[in-house]
């Protein structure tokens, strides 16, 4: 039998210190890379493994089966604030986990990682060598992460985002993200940005093309380099990420910020620019379409434009002429 690589991690009950047992785990995992498959997990070892992720020092990747191990320096952080939280007899042992977790601190520090090519990049290709970089980039992360997700984003990706994503912000770090209209069509993406935005991230739509990245801590940046994102160079020399934080910062600027709230209790817009049209056949405003749809008002006016184009109208009440006689949108 192997352990379940879909189950939470948590706190309830753990004192944020590994056992001997967990400890031998945590390094074997280290010295394989970072990451153990699911089905590798021996029946003796699924004890320290589900304390490892109760602690927080393994994060389970339901999507590649497998569990990847993360910084004990951002779990020291967390549970050092949650233990703060909890009572003042709880202050030493707060303070204490730092100096309990710095062997496997400087173990995670060794791990073995992809060397640097010339102009300050590393290539890594396949989704799961990928995904398990970014993980490691994220427990790393001390105080920012700005993304930029054009297109579509997968569920099971989603999940695993989720659960990075709420660790991130809850030991105190900022996350801006930057989406594409699609975004809202798909009810995990919705469920998602709901989520995070309420444990403080910010999300923004632009309703244009621009490319996928991450920068976590403005000192390293990750590109896709190729359409199918099984390639992608993680970049650390500081001109570049100058200039990619820079572009980001203008497409955040132009981009808008919907009530996420909104749009994820109406639910994915499902033909969502025939109801554009039908609204304001109704006699809605572009700005009361957008907040009725749980859109940017950018995006009713990119849809706006769209319609006119397939319907041939010159006006809006045009438009809304030739699309009467649609069913009633609530």
């Amino acid at each position: 039998m192997t352990a379940d690589p879909t189950a939470a991690p948590g706190i309830a009950g753990s004192s944020g210190e590994p056992d001997d047992e967990a400890r031998r785990l945590y390094l074997a995992i280290l010295d394989a890379g970072g990451r153990i498959p699911s089905a590798d997990v021996v029946e003796g070892d699924r004890g320290a493994l589900g304390r490892l992720v109760d602690i927080g020092l393994l994060m389970p990747n339901p999507m590649d089966a497998c569990y990847t191990a993360v910084s004990p320096r951002s779990v020291s952080d967390r549970l050092g604030a949650e233990l703060l939280s909890e009572a003042t007899r709880l202050l030493v042992r707060a303070e204490n986990l730092p100096g309990a977790l710095d062997s496997l601190t400087r173990a995670y520090d060794a791990m073995p990682r992809p060397p640097e090519r010339s102009g300050g990049a590393v290539y890594i290709e396949g989704h799961v060598h990928i995904r398990h970089r970014i993980s490691q980039l994220v427990s790393d992360c001390r105080t920012e992460v700005l993304t930029a997700q054009p297109g579509h984003r997968p569920a099971e990706a989603l999940k695993i985002a989720l659960m990075q994503d709420l660790q991130l912000l809850q030991r105190g770090c900022s996350l801006r993200t930057v989406y594409q209209p699609v975004a809202v069509s798909a009810p995990a993406a919705l469920a998602y940005a709901d989520e995070v935005t309420r444990h403080g991230s910010l999300i923004r739509i632009l309703d244009e093309p621009f490319q996928r990245m991450f920068v976590f801590d403005r000192s390293v940046a990750v590109l896709s380099t190729n359409e199918d994102h099984s390639t992608a160079a993680f970049i650390t020399d500081p001109a570049a990420i100058a200039f990619l934080v820079n572009s980001f910062e203008r497409d955040w600027a132009r981009a808008d910020a919907p009530d996420w709230t909104a749009a994820h209790a109406n639910g994915p817009t499902r033909d969502t620019p025939d109801r554009v049209g039908r609204l304001l056949a109704r006699g809605l405003t572009q700005r009361a379409v957008a907040t009725r749809l749980g859109l940017s008002e950018r995006t009713v006016a990119a849809h706006i434009s769209r319609l006119r184009d397939r319907y041939g109208a010159q006006t809006l009440f045009q438009l809304g002429w030739l699309m009467r006689g649609g069913p009633d949108e609530r």
